[in-house]
């Protein structure tokens, strides 16, 4: 029973990180988060298949601490906060003004799930800091 438990689980993070990777490739081109997409995806792809593992621990440690620079500091997380805000209302102008180019929902939308994206890990990496420090 144990196995097939297993089995689905890898089924399911091979099949989400194969479709964040797809996903992030396609953002490499449109305004988004493509980068962080596919590297989201090569994660769970690495989960599901141990083998890639190797190819992405080099990559975690730096990372992180990109993740933990961009917080280092209120400027940096002030910085990373009107980014996110612009991106926020990049993409309602995108979406409701029709004489900007490549204008409409979908150019949009990818705008502020990319201004969202990056509020959630700025409050990670803010909060993964902290913890750090309260430990120390």
């Amino acid at each position: 029973m144990a196995g097939g438990v297993d089995s689905i689980r890898r089924a399911s993070l091979g099949t989400l990180g194969a479709v964040l990777v797809v996903i992030g490739v396609a953002l490499l081109v449109l305004p988004g988060p493509g980068l962080l997409l596919v590297f989201a995806g090569v994660v769970l792809l690495a989960r599901a298949i141990p083998a890639l593992d190797r190819f992405v621990a080099p990559v975690r440690g730096q990372a992180m601490r990109a993740a933990e620079e961009s917080v280092s500091s209120p400027w940096r997380l002030a910085g990373s906060a009107l980014v996110g805000l612009l991106l926020v209302g990049a993409g309602v102008v995108w979406g409701l003004v029709p004489r900007v180019p490549y204008s409409g929902w979908a150019t949009g939308a990818s705008l502020i799930i990319s201004g969202c994206v990056l509020f959630a890990l700025l409050a990670w990496s803010h909060r993964r800091v902290q913890a750090a420090r309260n430990r120390r």
